[in-house]
Order: structure tokens, then sequence, then C-alpha cells
């Protein structure tokens, strides 16, 4: 199995810990004080560190302290300050952190990957937490949800940005608010879909993750406003849609608004009575050809699916004219092998190929596997405390934890191979067949030939 199937986590032996401590060491000019540097150095190893809880009372019983650490009385307590209370600024340790990984990893056939992860949480004292959809858990349960930018390249991938959801039973409650100490600049009503957009215009603004396509699912490419904001900002997009979308086939023909001779005035162009009337994707579906297509090799054979790729016209709000002189988009139809299908809507150029876009399509699942890894191995899931401060400060944690994972395992493949022996694979098989190394190349194929638009 390729070595970038999934980051591992290493045996800590004296060279991978003088490693650990020289990749802290990159972000000492982003803590203000010698010792918050210190406690992030030991938060990291202890996110690393064997054990099945990666909360800060387990993790402190475990974790050798550095020597400018050794006179702290309440060991537990100073790591609960420094993660919860302590103002160090998690924006710009994380954006050294994505400044670290595009050294190894960006490419202009980078490719963004837009989803959202949830904790389940008992209380409802926790910031963000609400009864919601959890990804996790399949279903609606009480928990808190972030947002996230993946940043897939040839090389490998991270996560790259996180930024927690608030629910309007949070943006709505000054005293929640204030509760959990939600900084004024988050404390807005604002979308999934809008908190992804500006996710991506910080990322973008450092100009170190170069590319041009995102993908996404239903969750958000439902939304017309986010596909507008896409484009907007000159990115291509695959975006998952539902099977309620509607699309003309053929190009629509409208009659313009014509002078009032009673009643209200017409504002809004209008469909021609001779043209083609909008149809559901799942109609459309029904009667559409479709292709078997295979976009790589996986570890259990052939990855493959039937596809259907061909150009559509919006259609939202047609009846009343707003969705007149729409260009025309793609649409992606996937019947999986149990019979499921799925849908997404792209602006890729006219002449994109049909297996061009199911690779970057199908692109978005090492997101899956990075999602468990930061959960099960790196404790994501695993903060006890309630506030914005504490969440944020535990998750760029663990991305730079991540961060490391991958950096060494890069470390790894790139090493020179004795004489006589062969190269092996430092990352076990875990068996999905879908790895995110050769999603990765698989994407890279196809966002290579949009790399120059």
């Amino acid at each position: 199995m390729d070595s970038m199937n999934k980051t591992f986590t290493p045996e800590l032996t004296p060279d991978v810990l003088d490693r650990l401590r020289d990749y802290a060491e990159l972000y000492r000019d982003d803590f203000r004080y010698k010792t918050q540097h210190a406690w992030s150095g030991v938060y990291l190893r202890g996110l690393l560190q064997d054990g099945e809880r990666k909360s800060i009372e387990p993790m402190m019983a475990r974790v050798p302290r550095p020597t400018e650490l050794l006179d702290i009385q309440d060991p537990e307590q100073a790591m609960q300050q420094f993660v919860n209370q302590s103002p160090w600024d998690d924006q710009s340790v994380c954006q050294r952190y994505r400044a670290v990984m595009a050294q190894p990893l960006a490419s202009p056939q980078g490719i963004f990957i837009i989803d959202d992860t949830g904790f389940p949480k008992q209380g409802k004292h926790s910031v963000g937490v609400q009864h919601q959809y959890c990804g996790q858990l399949g279903k609606k349960a009480n928990c808190q949800v972030a947002v996230t930018v993946h940043y897939v390249s040839p090389k490998g991938h991270f996560p790259a940005a996180l930024r927690l959801y608030l629910p309007k039973s949070w943006t709505s409650s000054q005293k929640r608010l204030d509760a959990v100490a939600v900084p004024l600049q988050y404390r807005r009503q604002q979308t999934k879909g809008q908190i992804a957009l500006e996710l991506l215009d910080w990322v973008w603004a450092e100009k170190v993750l170069p590319g041009n396509v995102v993908i996404t699912d239903a969750a958000y490419g439902a939304s017309q406003d986010f596909r507008d904001g896409l484009q907007q900002r000159g990115l291509f997009y695959i975006a998952g849609v539902t099977s309620e979308m509607v699309v003309f086939t053929e190009e629509p023909r409208w009659v313009a608004p014509q002078p009032a001779t009673g009643g209200r005035p017409q504002s809004n162009p209008q469909l021609a009575d001779d043209s083609p009337r909008p149809v559901s994707l799942k109609s459309l579906a029904e009667r559409l050809p479709r292709r078997k297509v295979t976009w790589r090799e996986g570890t259990k054979g052939k990855l493959a699916a039937k596809f259907a790729w061909v150009r559509v016209w919006p259609a939202g709000d047609w009846a009343r004219g707003g969705c007149a002189g729409a260009d025309p988009i793609w649409l992606l139809i996937e019947e999986r092998a149990d019979g499921e299908i799925h849908y997404a809507v792209s602006n890729l150029p006219a002449n994109t190929r049909r297996i061009q876009a199911v690779r970057l399509w199908k692109s978005r699942w090492p997101v899956e596997q990075g999602y468990q890894q930061m959960k099960e191995e790196l404790g994501l899931n695993h903060f006890e405390g309630r506030s914005w401060r504490g969440f944020h400060h535990h998750a760029c944690l663990v991305m730079l934890a991540y961060g490391f994972l991958v950096l060494e395992q890069l470390r790894a493949k790139e090493a020179p191979v004795q004489p006589g022996k062969k190269r092996c694979s430092t990352a076990p098989d875990h068996g999905p067949s879908d790895s995110p190394r050769l999603a990765a190349t698989a994407a890279a194929d196809g966002a290579a030939r949009l790399s120059v638009l």
C-alpha cells in the first residue's frame, strides 16, 4: 500500500522527539511568552503519544514536562489555563502552520475541499452546541459543528482551516455568547457556507496554497448563494446538490417584460410558451444514460461507478424569470454499485472531460480519513472545555499534530533506500481502498489540466 495512504502515528523515539521539538520551534514567534510555547510542545506530544483519551488530565499524566516547566506546582491547572484562557492567537499559529505545510505540499494542482464535522456533546453549555445534524453519528444529535477547508495536492493533504458554526440559538443570545467568550467578530449569524467562503478568503489571501478548484457536498453545494460566491472569486467548483434541484436540458427561451396594459406591469422575463420546461434532477436521472468510469486502481481492485456528464441550464426561480440569461453548467450524475444516486453541478470549462470531472469529484474522500484520524488518534473530539477560545486552541494544536504526521510520512517516503533493501510503507494497511494518497494523485491528474485556467 502506498505510504501516503494515511498519516500514521510514529513511535516517539528520541530522533522523532527531536524532530517534534524542531517542528514546535517553528511556531515560537507566535507565542508571546516562553512558557506558552513550552506548553504548546507538551500538548503536541500529548496528542501524538499513545493513549485512549487526549483531554488535558490524562495527557498530563502521560507526558513529561521540559525543564522550564518542572517548577510548576499544578501542571494540570497550568495546562488548562494555557488552552482555555491564555490569549495566544490561534489564527496566527494556523497561518504559520499553512506556510509550513505549503513548503512540501503546495502545488498549482491543489484542490480545496469544503466540509464540516460534528462533535457529540452531553450538555448544552459548550460553545455552539445544539440538537443538529452530526456527521459522525449520521443523524441529528446534541453536538457542535465545525466548518473546515482541507487542501489536497499530489503529495498529500492536510486540514488548512477550521471554525466553529454558531446556530441562531447562540447568536441571538448575548448571555450565552458572553458566557463562552465568543469574540465580537464571530457573533453575527452566518450560514456554514458563509463561514466556508470566509475561510477560503483567509487561506487565499496568504498566497501560499495555490489551486483554483473547490469540491464540496450537497450540504454546501445546494446553496445557490454559496456557488455564486465561489464563481465570484474566480474559482471552479464541483458541488453536490439534491435530487430536487431543477434544470433545463436545452437552452430556455425567454420573453422580455411587456409594457403594462392594465394590472401590475411585468418586471422580469417570462419563459416563452414554446420553450422547454424545467425538470428535476431525479426525473432527469431516470432517463439519462450513464457510462461506467474507472477513476483509479484501489487496493481491492478498480474503483468504478456509472456517471453521466451533461450540460444543463439552471432553472432556479424560473417562474419569476430569476434564472433568465444564466450560463450553462455541468451536471454530474453518479450511480454507485448499490444503486444510490448522487448529483453535483459544476462551472468547469465547457471542454472538461467526464473522467477529469470524476477524478476531481472523488478527491473528497481524503477528508473523511483525515477527520477519522484527527478524532480517533489525535483527540479532536476529546476537548472538554466550553469556551470559544479553548475549542479553537485545541483544534489548532490538533491540526499542527496532524501536520507533523504528514511531514513525518513524507520524510519516510523520501528517505533513501539502502542497497539490497526494499522500501517499506510506514503506514499500516487500514483497509479502505479509497486512500488519501491515491485520491490526491487522481485529483491532481484531473486538476493538472485546469491549472492554466
